[in-house]
């Protein structure tokens, strides 16, 4: 692989189309100087979820238009980028595919680096736009729609996961639960937006807590809501929508900022980051800055459009790995299915 002369703040493109947001983020070392989305969730909302083919068509169609519009709005030229930093995994092969051909042939044609992304690390490395002095090591709560986990970050480029949910991740139960009340797609922010006009009034229960580690589990939570609001239905008893969002919200957050805190204890440092989509949800966000106020710890939130998919978050890692120099091969290829490691 040819050798490239590595800067200290490179000019990277960064370009995201694993699910239904076609993306494309400038940044300049840690500094963003444009951030830009089209979103097929407003099509996908039509089918109550994601529909692999319209998503990718989506993209075919946006993903030139998002990376004019993100050079634009950055005031560069394609010809001073250093690096294009692509998602390749994980996500739907589809719609990676798209994003990830078009940064081979930018690439290509620039002559200069390619770095893939893992999406996962992606999300983690958001907070490094939100505060240009972050260091390793610190605690990183992920949670969002296929991940939700306690990581240990050594160092930019070495983690260690503490614990992880054995089932479901955050994200999906939010889904699940959404469509239980008949809320749409995405259901995230419609159950939070219910749950804030109820009350936690409903005993359920809350993943584990006290059986030590950092392991969650929300298979559980997720059947006791579903069949609350099932024995309500099928006696004729009365119950509030508003009360269930409120009580599945609190019961399935509070545990992670709690165990975010305990981490950050147990290893020993001062500051607790988050990412992922889950990480948009407000009552969690105030639930970590209650919970790290009172243990003293620093707290590093991606303001919110970082945590959904996006591409700054993708050329923030982006930086991460051409400082470590782990440039791609033009024969990279997409991966539907990927680790953290």
């Amino acid at each position: 692989m040819e050798t490239y002369r590595k800067k200290l703040n490179p000019i990277i493109l960064g370009i995201e189309s694993s699910c239904d947001e076609t993306a494309a983020a400038v940044i300049r070392g840690r500094k963003l100087l444009s951030d830009e989305i089209i979103s097929s969730a407003s099509v996908q909302a039509q089918f109550g979820g994601v529909v692999p083919e319209i998503a990718s068509r989506v993209h075919t169609d946006a993903v030139d238009e998002v990376v004019s519009r993100a050079l634009k709005n950055a005031g560069v030229r394609k010809e001073e980028l250093d690096v294009v930093a692509v998602t390749y995994g994980a996500g739907l092969l589809g719609a990676l595919l798209v994003g990830l051909s078009f940064a081979k042939g930018l690439a290509m044609g620039l002559n200069i680096p390619l770095i893939g992304v893992n999406h996962i690390r992606g999300h983690l490395a958001a907070c490094y736009l939100e505060d240009d002095t972050l260091k390793p090591p610190f605690i990183t709560l992920l949670a969002s729609g296929g991940h939700t986990a306690i990581i240990y970050v050594k160092t930019e480029t070495e983690f260690e996961v503490l614990g992880a949910t054995r089932d479901d991740a955050a994200g999906e139960a939010f889904d699940k639960v959404a469509r239980v009340l008949s809320l749409p797609y995405p259901g995230g922010p419609h159950v939070e937006k219910l749950a804030r006009e109820g009350e936690d009034s409903i005993p359920f229960p809350r993943m584990l807590k006290g059986l030590g580690g950092y392991d969650f589990s929300y298979s559980g939570l997720k059947t006791s809501v579903i069949n609350y609001v099932h024995s309500k239905e099928q006696k004729g008893e009365a119950w509030s929508r508003a009360d269930v969002a409120c009580s599945f919200q609190k019961a399935a957050l509070d545990i992670l900022a709690e165990k975010a805190a305990e981490a950050a204890h147990e290893k020993g440092v001062q500051t607790i980051a988050a990412g992922g989509g889950v990480i948009a949800n407000g009552y969690l966000r105030d639930k970590l800055v209650t919970v790290c106020n009172a243990a003293k710890l620093k707290l590093v939130l991606p303001e919110r459009r970082h945590c959904t998919d996006n591409a700054a978050m993708i050329a923030a890692e982006g930086l991460v790995q051409y400082r470590a120099g782990n440039f791609a091969p033009l024969s990279l290829n997409a991966q539907a299915s990927i680790s953290l490691r």
